[in-house]
């Protein structure tokens, strides 16, 4: 299927566009409500690293959400698309590494210490030869999507399921995945935030910001426990520590990513964190942190450093809430 197969209606929704250097990712909300709706596809919600491949004139760009790029840490993703026949395409999609049938972000961000394979999961098309496609619904992109790209060696397409929401939910959760994404069928591409997207989510975790940690003890090496939390009307609020989920070359790293960071204060608003063992740092590194549940007070029930982030913002983190699908 080409750009000459899509009806009238369909074509009015397009327009003619060089590709562009990027575009910026649409995101989903997390909710609390589970449905089933022919209205709406069900994907599984992959745990990896957010990637918009660009491809024009036979070149190739892996980008992160924040506009890093990812082809040198990708270089076989890259290869593959070189080698794909579509050209003129922007596609959007997610680096996974694969921890027996589950995605891992926990594997992937070890790639560099450890020879670990990678797939690009495709789910989006935004630019197909000279046209800006994000005007179509859905459903319209990913049939153009199905058709442009071959899909060999570790690019792949993402399978949906286009009504039963909970079947799939439950599913997903008994086989340890991290959730869904819901995806309202006849939405447009809009680079934001959006409700026509909705996380459905097994398993508790986030992106946090590191503001300081604790001295090692016993056979610790390097540092004890993270002291993370998120930004809130710009200011940091303090969620807790981290002190599982490492392994000595991680706490090495961790160390000295944050030695240049040390500052003498506490960043975090919290008055009251105390601590004769605390480094205080500079709020800059992000981390992806898994956990239990928030208790009352907003803390951590139970968190494990999962990996560290460099495809998102510190500023940009915020505490993920349940919103209604309405």
């Amino acid at each position: 299927m080409s750009l000459a197969d899509l009806t009238p209606g369909e074509r009015r929704q397009i327009r003619p566009a060089p590709t562009p250097r990027f575009v910026e990712p649409m995101k989903a909300v997390l909710t609390d409500e589970r449905f089933s709706d022919p209205a709406w596809v069900f994907e599984r919600k992959l745990d990896g690293i957010r990637c918009i491949a660009i491809k024009s004139n036979g070149a190739v760009r892996l980008l992160s959400r924040n506009d890093l790029s990812l082809n040198g840490r990708y270089p076989e993703v890259a290869a593959a698309l070189e080698r794909d026949r579509a050209d003129d395409v922007v596609v959007d999609g997610e680096v996974v590494a694969f921890e027996g049938s589950r995605t891992s972000f926990a594997k992937l961000a070890r790639r560099g210490r450890e020879r670990v394979a990678v797939f690009l999961y495709v789910f989006d098309m935004m630019h197909l030869e000279g046209h800006d496609i994000r005007g179509l619904p859905l459903r319209a992109r990913k049939r153009l999507l199905r058709r442009a790209l071959d899909f060999v060696g570790p690019v792949r397409l993402t399978p949906y399921r286009n009504r039963d929401g909970e079947a799939l939910y439950r599913e997903a959760c008994r086989k340890g995945w991290e959730g869904l994404i819901a995806k309202r069928a006849d939405s447009t591409y809009t680079s934001e935030r959006s409700r026509d997207w909705l996380k459905f989510k097994c398993s508790a975790e986030q992106e946090l910001v590191v503001g300081g940690f604790t001295a090692p003890k016993g056979s610790r090496v390097e540092l004890g426990a993270l002291l993370v939390g998120y930004f809130e009307d710009g200011r940091l609020r303090y969620a807790g520590k981290v002190g599982t989920g490492f392994d000595r070359e991680t706490l090495r790293d961790l160390s000295r990513r944050l030695r240049p960071l040390r500052r003498e204060r506490s960043p975090f608003v919290e008055a009251d964190l105390r601590g004769r063992d605390v480094t205080w740092v500079e709020p800059k590194l992000v981390v992806q942190v898994g956990f239990s549940e928030w208790t009352r007070d907003g803390r951590l029930r139970h968190p494990r450093f999962l990996g560290l982030r460099d495809d998102k913002d510190a500023r940009e983190v915020v505490r993920e809430r349940a919103a209604a699908a309405s």
